[in-house]
């Protein structure tokens, strides 16, 4: 549950990610000491910082240069990849696009899915079915993007072996039926800044509305020269979480808040640049696979009171329902 945090925590998860596959990771004093940080994390604000996780700083930075790059382009070139229906929703969207909460937000973006073949889920698969649209300008794009994908997944399996880890006392919860063939969603978004007194600039400063994140946890690669995430607390302050160089700014999903049974929160973040200076944000989602049907945990079910809080959620279901009522 949310607490009236001021400010989020950095965990240091090189411990965990050293003994992550050793089958006695559970006994190593290192991993136990991560382990109970990003659980303390999880019940208190919902985010955290990830540091000493292996992703080269240059390869943080390489991905948000590109981005830039890309959103520096004419529109008539980013145009080229249109995000459509026939894509399963994959591309560019113009800034104004994107809709939270019924309100046009103030960015720019590239979206991406794991790719979905025809009739790889049935119906329930069908809105997402579909390849990733990427740009042929800047050159490097796609092989860069799917280097960074997979580091990003495999860091994401190893954080929630942790988080399993805090919630049951296992590191297995998060693999097999649940999220042993993960789905993934990834964003590069572009928020303009500000207008200056003689330039043009977005009609409103909400670069993304308030939101929860769909699935497990989120990995955010921001820029690190300009503050504009902002976390919620209880009381209903609005938390910035500034860029903190080779770091991910992490949180967690509606996924993991059904699996925990409330014992951990997806909490309400937004986004407002309020820099003259354009900012690149590269969000990385990882979910439970995409036909998988989520409910508590028993054992969180035990640790939150004994009642059940949560229906299940079919996770596919849920990002669909989304993906429709997100777009202008």
């Amino acid at each position: 549950m949310t607490t009236d945090f001021k400010s989020i925590p950095i965990i240091d998860i090189s411990a965990l990610l050293a003994k992550c596959d050793d089958p006695k990771m559970a006994e190593d004093p290192g991993v136990s000491e991560v382990v109970r940080q990003l659980d303390q994390a999880c019940r208190e604000a919902g985010f955290f910082y990830v540091k000493g996780h292996g992703i080269p700083d240059s390869l943080l930075k390489e991905v948000k240069s590109v981005s830039h790059k890309f959103f520096d382009l004419p529109y008539e070139e980013k145009i080229k990849i249109k995000m459509t229906a026939e894509a399963g929703f994959r591309g560019y969207q113009r800034v104004g696009e994107n809709i939270t909460k019924g309100i046009p937000d103030m960015h720019e973006a590239i979206d991406c899915y794991r790719e979905v073949k025809e009739g790889m889920y049935g119906s329930l698969g069908k809105t997402m079915e579909g390849y990733n649209q990427w740009p042929c300008n800047p050159q490097n794009f796609k092989e860069l993007m799917d280097v960074y994908i997979r580091l990003c997944t495999d860091l994401s399996r190893k954080i929630m072996r942790g988080i399993s880890l805090a919630l049951t006392g296992s590191p297995e919860e998060f693999e097999g039926g649940r999220a042993g063939d993960a789905f993934w969603v990834m964003r590069i978004i572009g928020y303009p800044g500000v207008p200056t007194a003689d330039g043009p600039g977005p009609t409103n400063d909400i670069g993304c509305g308030a939101h929860t994140d769909y699935g497990l946890l989120t990995l955010v690669n921001q820029d690190d020269d300009i503050t504009a995430l902002q976390v919620r607390n209880l009381s209903g302050e609005w938390i910035s979480a500034p860029p903190i160089s080779g770091t991910f700014v992490c949180n967690i999903g509606d996924m993991l808040k059904i699996y925990s049974n409330g014992l951990y929160d997806s909490t309400l973040h937004r986004v407002i640049n309020k820099s003259p200076r354009y900012r690149v944000c590269v969000a990385y989602f990882y979910e439970t696979n995409f036909d998988t049907a989520v409910e508590p945990l028993e054992t969180c079910i035990q640790r939150s009171g004994r009642a059940k809080k949560f229906e299940r959620a079919v996770y596919g279901e849920h990002l669909v329902s989304k993906v429709l009522t997100n777009f202008g």
